[in-house]
């Protein structure tokens, strides 16, 4: 194995190029003077150092001289590092000013990218409207990542005059990561947007070819003897809270009004120049905007978006997709850490007795938790995370006399990830390790102890347009023979499936030991054509072994699993004819498991343009013409599913404008009408002046299936069990409004509200008689209208016609309903420091009443009186030194 990464290593080191675009180099110096951040550049000090310009453009006339030129200006202290910008306009009542929240990038802006590690790889970004919003990124894997959870601390100005506008920015060296070299070389780069052609331009010359960008930044020379500047932010909170809610006679917890004051605590601590300590103790995230409803009727786990500020931040480092490709699939949301797992909901749910009231915590309270984050000059990225949830019980009244049921056992979370770059981050190693510890509790149910851990390998050549990408992860879980049986028969695993020779069910394990893994070679940029086409493609193959298992704090589907993908795209990112851009892909995949049968095989072809009017448009067809699922059944056998062709299409207008729309639809169909699919979603974007902004969208969507829906697996009086499916018609609707208001771009109004109902019908029950006949109707057997009827809302089933219930099932009908929404005042009064003033209202209803139509059932319970609401205050303060 060394040898063999030896070899590759000084192969793909040939076969590196020069790059034949010189990097330039702007040459900065030390302040002399004062420069009051006002957003005019006029100081006597600006004066001492020359104006950097010659921008050109990237998009979308790339290699062409911009519309208007833009000029910057860097100079620097011990403490802060100043930029100044002018950015000509001969069109002055032309420039846009819309406002907008922090890191929403409105209209025109002028933004800088920094990369003080030098590490050709990663950069901190920082964007500055005209309106005077800031906006601010990390940049990770030279580019292909952005994120705007990373919040500095930093300052900046702006003035409009008739020459255009300008700006001023002030940024703590504090914030930046650094090595300790007497005389620094950074990477820049600087890119301006000129919203009324939507054109940027910049000042180093990246070819959109070329798919990097970090390692193609121009070079920052000049900064000597910058003192290591240990940051160091303490920022507490109170909150305050109320709850209203409907009152439940006779139930002691439920009395209609909760209060509570909570108080907690965040920091940061700079160990070293670039290595940083970030903890909170107790945290609050009850600003934080709801999840988007759903609700799956396959059996597999919900994925949320992690939306906590504290997990969100440096979430680069820990980020360990196990797939990752551009094809796209079910397995690519697997992930080895999934932050949603820590402070979820509890995992136990008592049992009442009649008379009996329980007081359950929504979710796991955090105890307290750290990262320590960062790169050294060396190219070590270092990631450990170390977290503790509390002890949580359920209370249970009866009649006055209460009790302490354990719902979740005090458990310790840590994540620890190591990367390391060589060659200049061509070659790029790494390793991850996670482990939980729970105490006793509730060793029944959930796993004593869980490990994971992965190798990682990346490796680009000829100007990082080619990759090659590999990695290895494995997984031990430890607990009672119980909890382990519950792990073996969970529905990511099914070891009680028939026909599975590759796992079976083993009652006295007490531990799991599995291992999964991607391999992937790729092309992501490199020689244009004739209309600047650019061919990329990416193939590869990722497996998960059936004891594999990642969901005490990672995301994993299902396990038993080899998939195979592959993505070819020609893609236009020049302007040409009418076009701004444009893009064709093609995709495939292939699925088996670990018993060699194959599963699956689908291809897809997709394509997309942007116009020069700014509208944009794509559409894309999907054939799946084989599917064979281990799960559809909950553990018994395996069953065939028809295939089906998928056609979807979208449209949108210029985003820029004070109104504009979106449109989407999909239609899918099986043959033979055994399955299909009709959705269609349309928003609205209004802008009726700078400083509002109202997003509307609705969607709504009608699925059916034949015959193959799962219902129940249901023992029978004969010993044998019956895999119970029926029909399935379940309509869904969806409405989304958005409303932001800036009165500064410090205080800042935002309404968010979502009204979601979906409603699945079963109808012609039967059981599954042959799983894998060629045939669809063959695989089933329907029972006869004297077979089945209704009893206390239950299916009663007389299989063999002799008048007697021989089982029974439920009426697998519901209605869901659910309505979440927060209106949020923020306010930053000072630099870091925020006062929140958040209305939450949520309902959830989930019934079997199916009488009234979607529509009306949507608004007689998403807007009842039963809505639960939250009042919440919160106040922070940062510290800085």
């Amino acid at each position: 194995m060394i040898s063999a990464l030896t070899t590759l290593l000084a192969v793909t080191a040939i076969a590196q190029k020069t790059d034949s675009i010189p990097k330039k180099q702007y040459h900065t110096q030390r302040l002399t003077g004062n420069i009051t951040l006002d957003g005019k550049p006029d100081e006597e000090a600006w004066n001492a150092i020359a104006w950097g310009g010659d921008f050109i453009q990237w998009q979308p006339n790339e290699g062409k001289p911009p519309s208007q030129p833009t000029n910057f200006k860097i100079l620097y202290d011990d403490r802060f590092l100043y930029i100044a910008y002018r950015a000509w306009d001969n069109a002055k009542d032309s420039i846009d000013s819309r406002m907008g929240r922090r890191d929403e990038f409105p209209g025109d802006w002028v933004e800088i990218n920094i990369d003080s590690y030098h590490d050709l790889r990663t950069a901190f970004s920082f964007t500055l409207s005209v309106s005077g919003v800031r906006s601010d990124e990390f940049v990770s894997n030279d580019g292909n990542n952005w994120d705007p959870s990373w919040n500095p601390i930093w300052f900046a100005k702006t003035e409009v005059d008739a020459e255009g506008w300008t700006g001023e920015v002030k940024i703590p060296f504090s914030q930046l990561r650094y090595g300790n070299e007497t005389n620094k070389v950074w990477g820049i780069q600087v890119t301006r947007r000129l919203f009324r052609k939507e054109e940027r331009s910049t000042w180093q010359y990246i070819p959109q070819n070329s798919a990097v960008w970090v390692s193609r930044f121009g070079e920052l020379h000049g900064l000597k003897d910058i003192p290591f500047h240990r940051q160091v932010e303490i920022a507490p909170y109170v909150t305050g809270q109320m709850d209203t809610y409907k009152q439940e006679p006779g139930n002691p917890f439920a009395t209609g009004t909760d209060k509570k004051i909570n108080a907690g605590l965040d920091g940061k601590v700079a160990v070293t120049n670039d290595l940083i300590l970030d903890f909170t103790i107790n945290p609050d995230f009850g600003q934080v905007e709801a999840d988007p409803s759903q609700v799956r009727l396959d059996g597999y786990q919900v994925f949320f978006q992690e939306r906590r500020p504290f997990f969100i931040e440096s979430r680069n480092i820990f980020d360990y997709k196990i797939t990752g490709s551009i094809a796209g699939g079910d397995y690519d949301s697997d992930l080895l850490f999934y932050s949603r797992r820590i402070g979820s909901a509890p995992h136990g749910s008592p049992t009442l007795t009649n008379g009996e009231y329980i007081q359950y915590p929504q979710n796991t309270a955090i105890l307290g938790a750290a990262k320590f984050s960062g790169k050294t000059k060396k190219g070590w990225s270092i990631g450990v995370l170390e977290s503790v949830t509390q002890r949580e019980n359920a209370i249970i009244d009866k009649a006055g006399t209460r009790r302490k049921v354990l719902v979740e056992p005090l458990t310790n979370y840590f994540v620890g990830r190591l990367q390391k770059d060589i060659q200049s981050g061509n070659t790029i190693i790494g390793g991850i390790f996670t482990a939980v510890n729970r105490e006793k509790g509730m060793e029944h149910l959930l796993h004593k102890s869980a490990y994971t851990g992965g190798f990682d390998f990346l490796q680009y050549w000829n100007n990082r347009t080619w990759y090659l990408k590999a990695n290895l992860i494995y997984s031990h879980v430890n607990g009672t023979k119980e909890a382990i049986l519950r792990t073996q028969t969970s529905f990511e695993h099914l070891f009680q499936r028939p026909g599975a020779p590759e796992a079976h069910v083993d009652s006295n394990r007490t531990s799991l030991t599995g291992l999964g893994g991607t391999f992937s070679i790729g092309k992501g940029g490199g020689k244009r054509g004739k209309y600047g086409q650019v061919w990329k493609f990416e193939s590869g193959i990722t497996f998960r072994s059936p004891q594999l298992e990642l969901n005490d704090v990672g995301f994993m589907l299902a396990t038993n699993e080899i998939n195979h993908f592959t993505w070819i795209g020609l893609h236009f990112p020049k302007s040409f004819m009418v076009f701004r851009n444009a893009g064709i892909n093609y995709n495939h995949w292939g699925k088996w498991d670990y018993s060699g049968r194959f599963l699956y095989h689908a291809v897809n072809v997709n394509g997309n343009v942007s116009f020069n009017n700014n509208w944009s448009t794509g559409s894309s067809i999907y054939l799946n013409t084989y599917d064979i699922s281990n799960t559809a059944l909950r553990g018994s056998s395996a069953i065939r599913k028809p295939g089906a062709l998928g056609i979807s299409g979208w449209l949108s207008t210029d985003s820029r404008k004070k109104v504009s729309f979106g449109l989407d639809y999909f239609t899918m169909f099986g043959e033979g009408d055994e399955i299909g699919e009709n959705s269609v979603g349309l928003s609205m974007n209004l802008q009726p002046i700078n400083a509002v902004r109202l997003n509307l969208s609705a969607s709504y969507g009608y699925y059916w299936r034949q015959q193959d829906m799962f219902v129940a697996n249901i023992p029978t009086p004969s010993g044998t069990e019956r895999n119970i499916v029926a029909g399935l018609s379940q309509k869904t609707l969806r409405f989304t409004a958005r409303l932001t208001v800036n009165i500064t771009p410090e205080l800042t109004i935002q309404y968010y509200g979502q009204p979601f109902i979906t409603r699945p019908t079963y109808k012609s029950f039967g059981y599954v008689w042959s799983p894998l006949a060629d045939k669809y109707n063959d695989r089933f057997y329907v029972y006869q209208p004297s077979q089945i009827s209704q009893l206390n809302g239950s299916y009663q089933i007389d299989e063999n016609g002799d008048g007697t219930t021989d089982y029974s099932f439920g009426i697998p009908d519901f209605n869901y309903v659910q309505f979440r929404s927060n209106c949020v005042v923020r306010w930053e009064y000072k630099p870091g420091s925020e006062l929140y003033f958040v209305w939450s209202q949520g309902v959830t209803d989930v019934s079997n009443e199916m009488h009234t139509d979607l529509f009306k059932s949507l608004a007689d319970n998403a807007f009842a009186n039963e809505a639960r609401n939250i009042f919440m205050i919160k106040a922070t303060y940062r510290f800085l030194r």
